[in-house]
C-alpha cells in the first residue's frame, strides 16, 4: 500500500504543478500533508516535516546567502565583462548564445555547485536572452542538462555518494566513466546546437550593433511569455498578457516557438529602469568599477574555499555576502537597499525548499521511500541479474528524479549492488552505472538547486519540466549506451 501511495503522491505533485493547477510551494506542502494522513500517519505529520526542515536547512541558509552575494555582485558589475564578451563572440545569434549557455553552465559547473552555477549562468546569459526575446526555457534546460552531466565529479556528490555507499574509491568510479560522461556533455552541446538552430530560425540573426540598439518593447502593465510559432517571424515575438506575479519563459517545445519571459516590473532597484539588459547598462548607480579587482578576487577566493571544502558552503557564503555589501556598500541605508531588492528572489527560493522539506520528510518519514525502491528492485527478473549494472543504469533515471541522491545513494543503491554480486556482477561497474541519470536529476523537483535556476530566470517550473525533461533523459540514455558501449558497465 505505502508503494501505491508514494508513486500516487509523487504523480499527483508533478501533474498538478505540470498543468498548473498548484504552485509549487503550495503542492509540495500540501500534497504529503493530504498523503501523511491518508496512510493513517497524520499524527507524525508534525515530526516528519520538522526532520525533513532540519535536513534541509543548511541548504536554504547556504541558497539565501548565495543570492545575497551574486545579486550584489551582479549590481557591483562583477559579470558585465563576462555578458560583453559572450555577445561578442555570440554576434547575437541565438544559436551560438545557447551553445554559449551550455559552455558556460559545464565550466561554471567545475566548482562542484549547481546552485553556483545556475546563478553565474543566469547572471550572464539572462540579459542577453530578454534582449534577443528568446526562449527562457531553452536557457533553463540547457544549462540544468549540463549540470547534470557535470555534476557526477568527484567533489560534486553522487560520485562520492555512490564511493561511500558501496565502499570504493571514488577515482576508481569516475575515472572509467570520463569517456561516457564526454559523450554526455557531446550531446549537451549537440542538443544546445539543434535547440540554437532552432531559436534562430524563429527569431533572425542580428549583429551586434543591431542587437544593442535594439529597444525593448513597450511593456503592458503585465506581461508574461509570448508564444510565437509561425506567428514569430522576422524576430517579431509579440508578447502577451499574463500574470503580474509571475513572468516567466513558457512554452513546452523551442519548436514550438517559445517566447522570452519578460519581467512586470519596470525596474529590479538598479536604479537603471531597464531590467531588459540590465548586465550591460554602465550607468546604474550600483557600479563599483574601482573595486572590480576586490571583487574578482573575492569570488575565486570563496569558489576555492568551496572547492577545498575549507568550511560548510553555508558559512562561507554567509561570510561572503557579509564581506561584499560592507565593502562595496559601506553606508547602511544601501547595503539595505541591495538586501530589499533581492529580496524576493530570496524569499521565493528559501521558501520552495523549505516546502520541498515537507515533501522529502513526508516521502521518507512515512516509509514510501524504502518501499518504492523495494518494489523497484524485487520488480527486476532474476533473468536480468548478470544484467545488473544495465538494470542500474536504467534505474538511475526515474529513482534519482523522485528521490533525492542521498536515499537512492544510500537507500536503493546497495541493494541493487547485493543483487548484482549474486550474478558477477562488479560492484564497480554498478557504482558506474548509478551515474546516468544525473542529468535528468538536476531538474527534479526534490534538487534545491533548480529553484533558483527557475526562479531567477523568471520560468514557471511546470514549464522547465515539460521542456527539460525529454532531453535530460536522452543525455542520460546517452551516457548509459556511451558506458556500455566502451566496456565500462
Amino acid at each position: 500500500m505505502l508503494t501505491i501511495l508514494g508513486f500516487a503522491m509523487i504523480a499527483t505533485f508533478l501533474v498538478l504543478i505540470m498543468t498548473k493547477k498548484m504552485s509549487p510551494i503550495a503542492a509540495l506542502v500540501l500534497i504529503p500533508a493530504l498523503f501523511c494522513v491518508a496512510v493513517g500517519q497524520g499524527a507524525q505529520l508534525g515530526d516528519y516535516v520538522i526532520e525533513g526542515v532540519g535536513n534541509l536547512a543548511p541548504t536554504a541558509a547556504m541558497l539565501m546567502f548565495a543570492i545575497v552575494y551574486f545579486g550584489v555582485m551582479i549590481d557591483v558589475g562583477l559579470f558585465d565583462p563576462i555578458v560583453r564578451g559572450i555577445l561578442r563572440f555570440c554576434k547575437a545569434d541565438p544559436m551560438r548564445i545557447v551553445v554559449g549557455t551550455a559552455v558556460l553552465a559545464a565550466i561554471v559547473s567545475l566548482d562542484g555547485d549547481g546552485s553556483t552555477t545556475f546563478m553565474i549562468t543566469v547572471s550572464a546569459m539572462y540579459p542577453l536572452y530578454k534582449r534577443l526575446k528568446m526562449s527562457l526555457v531553452v536557457m533553463t534546460g540547457v544549462a540544468a542538462t549540463a549540470n547534470g552531466v557535470m555534476n557526477t565529479l568527484p567533489w560534486g556528490g553522487p560520485t562520492a555518494r555512490a564511493a561511500t555507499a558501496l565502499k570504493l574509491d571514488a577515482s576508481e568510479i569516475f575515472v572509467p566513466m570520463i569517456p561516457a560522461l564526454a559523450m554526455g556533455l557531446l550531446a549537451v552541446f549537440v542538443l544546445a546546437y539543434v535547440l540554437g538552430r532552432r531559436e534562430r530560425k524563429r527569431l533572425g540573426m542580428l549583429t551586434l550593433d543591431e542587437a544593442l540598439a535594439r529597444e525593448p518593447e513597450p511593456e503592458p502593465e503585465t506581461v508574461s511569455a509570448g508564444v510565437g510559432g509561425a506567428g514569430a517571424t522576422g524576430g517579431e515575438d509579440r508578447l502577451r498578457k499574463g500574470s503580474a506575479a509571475s513572468a516567466g519563459g513558457t512554452g513546452t517545445d523551442a519548436g514550438a516557438g517559445t517566447g522570452a519571459g519578460a519581467d512586470a516590473a519596470d525596474g529590479d532597484g538598479d536604479g537603471d529602469g531597464d531590467e531588459e539588459f540590465q548586465g550591460l547598462d554602465p550607468n546604474r548607480s550600483t557600479l563599483r568599477p574601482k573595486l572590480y579587482w576586490f571583487n574578482a578576487g573575492l569570488t575565486a577566493a570563496l569558489l576555492t574555499a568551496m572547492i577545498m571544502e575549507l568550511m560548510p558552503i553555508p558559512v562561507l557564503f554567509l561570510l561572503g555576502a557579509a564581506l561584499a555589501l560592507t565593502v562595496n556598500f559601506p553606508h547602511m541605508p544601501d547595503q539595505r537597499a541591495r538586501i530589499a531588492a533581492h529580496a524576493d528572489n530570496v524569499l521565493n527560493v528559501s521558501g520552495m525548499v523549505f516546502a520541498a522539506a515537507v515533501f522529502t520528510g513526508v516521502l521518507t518519514g512515512t516509509g514510501m521511500v524504502e518501499h518504492m525502491a523495494d518494489w523497484v528492485v524485487g520488480a527486476v527478473p532474476d533473468a536480468m541479474g548478470p544484467h545488473m549494472a544495465i538494470v542500474t543504469g536504467v534505474l538511475s533515471l526515474p529513482l534519482t528524479y523522485f528521490m533525492s541522491n542521498d536515499g537512492f545513494y544510500f537507500g536503493v543503491l546497495p541493494v541493487l549492488a547485493e543483487a548484482g554480486a549474486a550474478h558477477g556482477v562488479s560492484p564497480l561497474e554498478i557504482a558506474r552505472a548509478s551515474l546516468a541519470g544525473q542529468a535528468l536529476h538536476m531538474s527534479s523537483p526534490l534538487v534545491p538547486a533548480v529553484y533558483v535556476l527557475v526562479g531567477m530566470a523568471k520560468v514557471e517550473f511546470g514549464d522547465h519540466t515539460r521542456f527539460t525533461v525529454k532531453w535530460a533523459v536522452l543525455t542520460s540514455l546517452v551516457v548509459l549506451a556511451a558506458g556500455i558501449l566502451f566496456g565500462i558497465m
